[in-house]
């Protein structure tokens, strides 16, 4: 615990530029290697605090988000058609990610992974950008906030806010998820029986 305060003080003392440079080039990453998104941001605010925290989050997210979007609009079919060799299955993925995309993104941050997997979904699918961006918005800022917020007023001696932001946030978008997922069954049932 004695290591872990004197990192924590130190790391608190380097410049708030450097550390807000260092959460956005860790996000941005996260969308070539998995970052655990969520511990970062509340880290983010604990250092930065809950401005500075949360907009590090936030442009982090987008960059990470608008990049997976543009290098898959323009290259998404040829490493798609790589790693799903069978083209009904392609075919499927991309009709299902057309139709249900928006609900997609706006939920993607249930689980690690996701939300850099649809932003390239929807540039492979040719996503109106537009469209793409609010999306990702609505689902990225209130997100960075809300994590920002947390770490800036936790502290190592009452983490009990970071604790709850992150089980709040995580718990919220598996909620919608497997309701979303409930009722996606739900309209395939009465549509096989009809």
């Amino acid at each position: 615990m004695d290591d872990i305060k004197t990192w924590l003080k130190a790391a608190k003392e380097l410049n708030a530029y450097l550390v807000a440079l260092i959460v956005i080039g860790l996000l941005f990453l996260d969308l070539f290697i998995a970052v655990p998104t969520l511990t970062l941001i509340l880290l983010a605010g604990f250092f930065l605090g809950p401005y500075v925290g949360g907009l590090s989050g936030i442009v982090g997210l987008m960059l990470a988000g608008t990049a997976g979007y543009a290098i898959s609009y323009r290259f998404g079919n040829k490493l798609f058609d790589t790693l799903v060799k069978d083209p009904n299955e392609r075919a499927s993925a991309i009709a299902l990610f057309q139709k249900r995309g928006p609900v997609v993104i706006l939920l993607s941050r249930a689980t690690p992974i996701l939300p850099e997997i649809s932003a390239c979904m929807a540039g492979m699918t040719k996503m109106p950008f537009k469209g793409f961006i609010i999306y990702w918005m609505i689902s990225t800022i209130p997100y960075a906030c809300i994590a920002a917020y947390a770490g800036s007023i936790s502290t190592l001696e009452n983490p009990k806010p970071a604790i709850y932001a992150a089980i709040g946030l995580t718990g919220f978008f598996w909620v919608c998820w497997w309701l979303f997922n409930k009722q996606t069954r739900k309209v395939k049932a009465t549509a096989s029986h009809t």
